[in-house]
């Protein structure tokens, strides 16, 4: 009997006991959609938070940074500010300035309102520009004074945090700050607060900005801004995208989210694994005599080994589906904070279809030490039966 005709024979055969094996065969499914669906719900958490940083992100955008310094971990001296405001490409305000938004960043403290717990996030001091950079829209309250010890924070600040309530008054560096108004900004989730740049590098004895971001006439001109950067000496900075600053930002969070993801993952698929072993090693001692028989009349150990195989892989994948369901169903859109960082979970359909990848491994890797075993039941064991 040729090959594949004994494979799709043994298969089949299978199949159709599936009635007699439903407890091994349900054990192979729930555990694989148990693997899968953490695996998901948790690489979720990476693909929540890139899209939470980049979805901001505009295409005339353009950041000034230090060369080969980190976003708002620049040294920009005031010396510049003249050689940066005459640069090209930059978009004219309202009253004709250039839309160009000097930043200085300190980590302030801050209070869970549920938990209590301390955390630490970033008060920007900005110029006045920051309204026309990006979209803000005041939901309370005012923008804050040039000068005067006032802050506006995000909408995300008041939701989560204690203290930023319109009249609130927070010390930092030995004076009180009073919060003036509240805002949204795009689609951020994150907790921001914002206060006048010159009052926060006062204070804090700064002479250089950490970061200076520039809104351009269209896309088409950052070209011809970084060059107009590189080639000015009085400027030891470098031209970046918006986009290409989100991406780096974002890469150190999403190594450590994607690290304890596939962690927590492999330890559940292992255990998935072992549990598909066990049941197809009783499914394969269930059918010895089959087995056995098929040896007997000619069917060959490749066609047996094959169509174990493929029922492993088989029985994984509706396991699959259903983990990459639950975690769409159950995690999709929840909101999360670690390390201070604000995002909802994002269930993505690569990342469903990472998961049945993962989960037709398990199958892979869980139905061969069985599948070997029912190859090498002895033909005299049919004999005995018989």
């Amino acid at each position: 009997m040729h090959f594949t005709r004994q494979f799709l024979s043994i298969l089949l055969m299978n199949l159709s006991g599936i009635r007699q094996r439903a407890a091994q065969v349900l054990t192979i499914i729930f555990g694989v959609a148990c693997a899968v669906g953490v695996l998901v719900s948790m690489l979720a958490m990476g693909a929540g938070a890139r899209r939470q940083e980049v979805a901001d992100v505009r295409a005339d955008h353009a950041t000034l940074i230090t060369s080969g310094a980190r976003y708002r971990q620049s040294n920009i001296s005031r010396d510049e500010v003249a050689a940066i405001l005459g640069l090209p490409g930059i978009q004219k305000g309202t009253a004709g300035e250039p839309i160009v938004v000097f930043e200085s960043m300190v980590p302030i403290e801050g209070r869970r309102r549920v938990t209590g717990n301390r955390i630490y996030f970033p008060l920007i001091g900005i110029t006045s520009t920051v309204t026309q950079y990006q979209q803000m829209r005041f939901t309370d309250g005012r923008m804050f004074k040039p000068g005067v010890h006032e802050l506006i924070a995000s909408s995300p600040c008041l939701r989560q945090f204690s203290g930023f309530e319109i009249g609130d008054r927070r010390p930092i560096h030995g004076s009180d700050w009073v919060i003036v108004g509240h805002f949204e900004q795009g689609k951020a989730q994150q907790c921001v607060v914002y206060a006048d740049v010159d009052n926060i590098m006062s204070i804090f004895s700064r002479n250089s900005y950490s970061a200076v971001s520039v809104r351009l006439r269209s896309p088409a001109d950052f070209v011809a801004f970084r060059d107009a950067v590189s080639a000015n000496p009085a400027l030891q900075l470098e031209a970046r995208r918006e986009s290409e600053v989100a991406e780096e930002g974002f890469k150190e969070l999403n190594a450590i989210l994607n690290f304890v993801s596939y962690f927590v993952g492999t330890i559940m698929a292992i255990g998935a694994t072992l549990g598909a072993v066990n049941s197809l090693y009783a499914i394969v001692d269930s059918r010895r005599t089959e087995l056995a028989t098929m040896r007997a009349i000619g069917f060959s150990s490749g066609a047996i080994v094959l169509s174990v195989l493929v029922e492993s892989i088989l029985w994984a994948f509706p396991g699959a589906l259903l983990g990459g369901a639950l975690a769409w169903l159950f995690f999709n859109g929840l909101s999360a904070s670690p390390f201070g960082f604000s995002f909802q979970l994002a269930v993505t359909p690569s990342l469903v279809v990472l998961g049945i990848v993962w989960a037709l491994g398990m199958g892979l890797a869980g139905g061969l030490l069985p599948a070997l075993r029912a190859a090498r039941v002895p033909v005299a064991t049919a004999l005995r039966a018989t």
